[in-house]
């Protein structure tokens, strides 16, 4: 099984955002999507919808903004 950062998504109400992807990171979220899908047992994905998941996983092990975070609070 391979170890992904992401696992099940939350099915919350989305806010539209609209962006620009390179062709290739789309195909890489496409791919990614697919991979998610046999590993969780999940129906496949629509692409866009790893955006959130992955952006909150990376500000979440991010541990430079996690530090800068708290210095800007204290």
């Amino acid at each position: 099984m391979t170890k992904l950062k992401l696992g099940l998504l939350a099915d919350d109400k989305p806010v539209k955002v609209t962006v620009e992807l390179p062709a290739q990171l789309h195909r890489d979220l496409t791919a990614y999507a697919e991979v998610l899908a046999r590993e969780t047992g999940q129906s496949a994905v629509e692409p866009v919808r790893l955006i959130v998941p992955m952006l909150e996983r990376f500000i979440t092990t991010d541990r430079g903004f996690a530090k800068a975070r708290r210095q800007n609070v204290e």
